[in-house]
């Protein structure tokens, strides 16, 4: 047997976080004037899925709206698994989180120059306009901001191509330990130095995004493997809501481009989806038309293309003045023109893809796991807000919400967590594994991507569920086995999560023996009438 490595390295702060997104930046920013605040981001920190965010960020914001209605919009495209408590404070709590962005340095778009008046868009599912913006690359402006506060705050480091591996737990140095473990940081990977780095802090904070990897067509960034999922699940944290991949209507259709979102705003300034006859077919499928809710959408586009054997369907907009078009989304502009396609005159061809995970880690109101000292926000946790389908620019209010209740939790429990270390500890290190391996984890992880797209997609049945998880039960085994052979290598860590958590969303997509939201089974076409459904919880 070879002996584990004693790499001898460690640091230690009094607050970790994994993943430099939204939902880790405002919590970073929130906690540094209480201590030493760590970053850890697995390639570079503007790359993230909120950087991709086209739409905007959902508040209350006008006379014309109420809480009462963005409660109820959330709740009716949650399809009847969210939390009312937790939807309620969480609208409630949107306009106070818009201001932090704003202090932070946000600048939303306005109209006739008075800031006062902030220009709010409409999305698919909301009733009112309420969302707001800046053009076309909201997320990306925000995350701009943010990062550059985290890079001049003297109390926040950032590493960049450090790719945390595994929790280090209490009981990882006393087993018999009795009752819930406590988190103290985590093993992470320098890419560079290819060394196992071990983090100890007071608090662990997961905020790692989404896993659209595990599917072949995503709109997610290529660091999109769930590993903050499957790191807390390797753990002992319990996951829900797996089965729950939103599947966006609208990414661009081309050879030359596999990921870029067409944002919803489109269609909530009036776009209309059309088939290549020039055919609007969506209000066959609901009232709403191309403005239902996203998995209505994506079904409905799904149901079309296979009626007509189509690759694609088409995005509408040409109603629209050019002059409009080029001002209010730019960015979607220019990268159409970039493949030839001319918004102003022309339908965009699309097609739907992976795109936001309404499950992960089972979280409370505070973002606390089940682990001590371990908290989940974004888009790896499962908060109780989305329920069975996220209502379109909720996700960055989710990570507001719950970065900000986590901070103020860790703040108030601050003197209750110690820095604990262990310097005796150590990572695995193997020999170097040699290039045909290196194949083999690539062959593995687009087998994963294909089963995954093919019997876990937007319609499926018992028997796809049933052949993905008989599949997926041999593949876990075999990275289980290559990981514990190979040197660490971040190819490696990747496979080895998303193998994890496309095996975890099977499970739950096998537990509900129903249609609900995002989830669509031929076997179970009708949702359950009982009064309240439940999550799916995985345990560990």
């Amino acid at each position: 047997m070879l002996e584990p490595y004693k790499t001898g390295m460690l640091k230690t702060c009094d607050f970790l976080v994994i993943g430099s997104g939204l939902a880790g930046l405002a919590y970073a920013l929130k906690v540094a004037e209480r201590g030493h605040v760590v970053v850890i981001s697995k390639t570079e920190a503007p790359l993230t899925n909120t950087a991709m965010a086209q739409g905007g960020i959902a508040a209350v914001m006008s006379a014309e709206d109420s809480f009462e209605s963005h409660i109820k919009d959330t709740l009716v495209a949650g399809a009847g698994l969210c939390r009312r408590d937790i939807v309620e404070k969480v609208v409630q709590s949107a306009p106070d989180r818009v201001e932090d962005l704003i202090k932070w340095g946000v600048e939303f778009d306005i109209e006739d120059g008075s800031i006062s008046k902030i220009n709010l868009g409409r999305e698919g599912g909301h009733s009112h306009r309420r969302i707001l913006h800046v053009q076309d690359h909201t997320g990306a402006e925000i995350h701009s901001e943010l990062l550059k506060k985290a890079r001049s705050h003297k109390n926040i480091e950032i590493f960049e191509g450090y790719f945390a591996v595994d929790l280090i737990l209490s009981r990882d140095f006393n087993p018999r330990e009795v009752g819930s473990p406590r988190c103290l940081g985590a093993y992470v990977f320098n890419k560079s130095q290819k060394q196992i780095i071990e983090f100890y802090s007071r608090f662990t904070m997961l905020a790692t995004g989404g896993a659209g990897k595990t599917y072949l067509y995503t709109s997610n960034w290529s660091g999109a493997t769930g590993d903050g999922i499957a790191m807390a699940y390797r753990a002992g944290c319990r996951v829900a809501n797996l089965e729950f991949m939103q599947f966006h209507p609208t990414c661009l259709y081309h050879p030359g481009e596999r990921n870029f979102l067409i944002t919803e705003a489109l269609r909530g300034e009036g776009a209309e989806l059309i088939n290549s006859e020039g055919e609007a077919f969506t209000k066959k499928f609901h009232p709403q038309g191309s403005l239902a809710p996203r998995d209505i959408v994506a079904r409905s586009i799904d149901a079309e293309m296979k009626r007509t054997g189509a690759e694609c369907v088409y995005l509408d907009i040409t109603h629209q003045s050019a002059g409009y078009l080029t001002e209010r989304f730019p960015l979607i502009y220019k990268r159409c023109m970039q493949f030839g396609i001319d918004m102003t005159k022309q339908p965009i061809p699309v097609v739907p893809a992976a795109h936001y995970l309404c499950g992960g880690i089972l979280t409370d109101w505070n973002s606390r796991t089940d682990i001590q000292g371990l908290l989940a926000c974004g888009e790896n946790a499962c908060t109780g807000l989305h329920g069975a389908n996220r209502l379109a620019s909720n996700s960055l209010l989710e990570c507001l919400v719950f970065s900000n209740n986590a901070a103020e939790y860790s703040l108030k429990n601050f003197e209750d967590f110690s820095v604990k270390t262990f310097t005796e500890h150590g990572y695995k290190n193997f020999p170097d594994q040699n290039e045909d391996e290196m194949i083999v984890i690539s062959h593995m992880w687009d087998e994963i991507r294909r089963l995954m797209w093919n019997y876990v997609g937007i319609v499926r049945s018992n028997r796809r569920l049933s052949r993905a998880k008989t599949r997926l039960d041999n593949i876990l085994s075999e990275v289980q086995e290559f990981y514990g052979s190979a040197r660490l290598h971040p190819d490696i860590i990747e496979l080895r999560n998303i193998a994890l958590v496309a095996h975890l969303s099977v499970r739950c997509a096998l537990k509900r023996r129903e249609s609900r939201g995002i989830h669509y089974n031929l076997d179970y076409p009708f949702t359950s009438q009982e009064p309240l459904s439940e999550d799916t919880i995985i345990n560990p």
